[in-house]
């Protein structure tokens, strides 16, 4: 595997009141370099007889991937790859930053992750911070069921017992070698709170990550063997940077910059997760790592601990694919053995959710997509992007508007789905319980409520997330019949500018009756506005149910491939004159995914066409504003509040805006 080196001047700490002094080295995939190559500090000479070489493997966001499938390996190959690096060397340690269990694919869901916690039991998993995910179905879940099953200690310094600063999990763990020791501390993003339902965590309180693990290290370098002690520190956190750069994961304004930036020198490396992302920086002389997501590669951080002089003399760690690929960048292969004893698990949970999963519910007739993360143009993987619209989203939306309202007890006007509750996409063809079940595996039940108009703009506002989120926006899907327009350039908390209900504006004083997910229902996501609903009724309906019922209802499900929320920017303001050469800029008109290309825009007034412009569906990252086209075109006679017409005939999506036309 191609590797380049990368170093940082010595970094010192005093632990236990001793100075202890070590050159950090960390290598990466080429892929995954940062900041090129720098020459290491020279170093006294060591005596190789007192160096303890430790094994650090490492994952994150694993989400009960159990079987092998395009870049996954599946848990078997993960473990044959935790065999080959811990033979030989008895001083190994496998650690996790979170996110183990929930979100799964349907083997291990419908078995309420069983089968993934026995093979990383078999795996011989060590210790994990707690993710979000493992809060899924609440703090008592975790305690009474999961933990009790996991061989490994879970770990969350930052939770602690409701209105106390009493821990309510295990802060950390260590593991003592010969002569030599190394210590965990375990902590969890402190966007929890909006992550999870917060029923499911009402008994505890959620605290700063940094603070915590901070308070931890100390306590284990302190000198006082009544608090733990340990000679290398490690934080694993299941908080991660919003993208691969460096700059990213120093950003004073995000969660991560915040941990990454004031960590304290008793923490010798991090060890990070949630955004799925893979990365391998060093800064201000510290490992500062991830691994991806689902076990598709993994990290083995070697650490050389002087004995003698009681310091860390390197730590270098790589990040490893487990899958083999051509030159092509087509997966060929897996680099590991499988494991024999995981393999056995593997295939008996697989062999029950054949059988729980196997039934046909119905046919889809094209694909239904999650936006993506990526040119599809360019790229062999597509990870999500949970701000762009999506065919996926806005029909699950479909199914639940029609879920809410079949039986007849509520009527519902409009549902959002939040983007980051469909983990997989339905492809064309049959679509059974299982693949039903990939998309939306968390079993939310569904909830009406009423909302204004003012709150269902204040809804669609929020998608622009708060300062330091690791996504920044983040795309609902909303049913038919709901569109709306916003301005991109537009001013925080004032992006939306019209938005229509069955082509009828929606009036910021009137009330609407609103479907959501329990998870939104609660605030989830930082969509606040949410909870703020009136004449709240969960229905009792599990959203995988509802789509379960559409399919036996309707028997297919055809994709609308219309925006429903359309990006309209006037530069030159909303008010102009009679025959004034005006440019529109549009966005948003197009899916990222393999739907028909949006090829022309056409604009109108009074059902006269003004002009037509070819669309631009180059990609862009992370946010909806795929598919753009510059309009100009002449304002036609007519004075007074003038509507403009946006359609884009190969996908039928429309829109408008209204200019306020003034006198020549």
């Amino acid at each position: 595997m191609q590797e380049t080196q990368a170093a940082q001047s010595a970094r010192t700490r005093r632990r236990g009141g001793r100075l202890v002094a070590g050159t950090i080295a960390v290598a990466a995939a080429t892929a995954l370099t940062i900041g090129g190559s720098m020459a290491a500090q020279a170093a006294p000479p060591v005596d190789k007889q007192k160096i303890a070489e430790i094994n650090l493997l490492t994952i994150n966001d694993f989400h009960g991937r159990l079987e092998q499938s395009g870049s996954t390996g599946g848990a078997a190959a993960l473990a044959g790859a935790v065999k080959e690096f811990s033979r030989g060397n008895t001083n190994t340690v496998f650690a996790a930053a979170g996110d183990m269990i929930g979100a799964s694919t349907f083997t291990s869901f419908i078995q309420q992750d069983e089968p993934t916690i026995v093979a990383l039991n078999q795996m011989g998993l060590d210790v994990s911070a707690v993710g979000n995910h493992e809060f899924d179905l609440g703090f008592a879940d975790l305690t009474d069921r999961v933990m009790p099953l996991a061989d490994w200690e879970y770990l969350g310094a930052n939770i602690y017992e409701k209105g106390t600063d009493d821990p309510a999990l295990p802060e950390y763990w260590v593991q003592d070698f010969k002569n030599v020791s190394i210590g965990f501390v375990g902590a969890v993003t402190d966007e929890l709170p909006s992550l999870v339902s917060p029923a499911g965590i009402a008994s505890i309180d959620v605290g700063s990550p940094v603070v915590a693990a901070n308070r931890v290290a100390d306590q284990l370098s302190d000198g006082d063997p009544g608090n733990g002690e340990a000679d290398i520190v490690i934080m694993l956190v299941h908080e991660g940077a919003a993208t691969t750069s460096i700059a990213s994961a120093i950003d004073p304004t995000s969660r991560f910059g915040d941990i990454v930036l004031n960590a304290n020198d008793n923490i010798d490396a991090i060890v990070s997760g949630h955004t799925h992302l893979a990365y391998n920086h060093v800064i201000d002389g510290r490992p500062v790592i991830s691994s991806g997501q689902y076990g598709q590669k993994f990290s083995n951080m070697v650490i050389e601990y002087d004995t003698l002089g009681d310091e860390i003399v390197s730590m270098h760690n790589t990040v490893y694919d487990v899958a083999v690929r051509d030159s092509s960048g087509s997966v060929v292969g897996y680099a590991y053995k499988e494991d024999n004893k995981v393999q056995r698990t593997v295939d008996d949970a697989v062999e029950v959710a054949d059988v729980l999963g196997s039934v046909v519910l119905g046919t889809a007739e094209e694909n239904f997509g999650r936006a993506v993360a990526a040119d599809p143009s360019t790229s062999t993987s597509f990870p999500e992007n949970r701000g762009g619209e999506s065919t996926l989203g806005n029909f699950v939306a479909d199914v639940q508007l029609w879920a809410l309202n079949v039986d007849g007890t509520r009527s519902v006007d409009v549902t959002f789905m939040n983007p980051g509750g469909l983990r997989a996409d339905l492809a064309s063809g049959e679509v059974t319980y299982a693949e039903a079940a990939g998309v939306q595996p968390f079993a939310n039940t569904l909830v009406a409520m009423d909302l204004t108009g003012a709150q269902i703009k204040q809804v669609l506002e929020e998608q622009w997330q708060p300062a330091g989120a690791s996504r920044p926006f983040l795309k609902l899907g909303v049913s038919e019949d709901f569109t709306y327009t916003y301005d991109p350039a537009g001013p925080a908390g004032d992006k939306i500018t019209d938005m229509w209900l069955a082509g009828v504006p929606v009036v910021l004083g009137d009330t609407y009756s609103v479907g959501v997910n329990s998870f939104l229902a609660s605030g989830g996501d930082n969509f606040s506005t949410f909870a703020a609903g009136t004449n709240v009724s969960d229905s009792g309906k599990i959203d995988l149910q509802s789509m379960v019922d559409y399919f036996a209802e309707f028997g297919s499900a055809t994709t609308d491939i219309a925006q429903r929320a359309v990006g309209v920017n006037l530069p030159g303001g909303s008010t102009v004159a009679e025959g004034e050469s005006v440019t529109v800029n549009l966005s948003s008109l197009d899916f990222t995914r393999d739907e028909i290309d949006a090829d022309v825009v056409e604009l109108y007034s009074g059902g006269v066409l003004l002009a037509t412009e070819p669309i631009d569906t180059a990609y862009t990252p992370t946010t909806d504003e795929v598919g753009q086209a510059s309009v100009t075109f002449v304002v036609p006679s007519g004075v007074g509040p003038t509507t403009f017409d946006v359609v884009v005939p190969s996908t039928g999506t429309t829109s408008s805006f209204t200019l306020d036309v003034a006198p020549l």
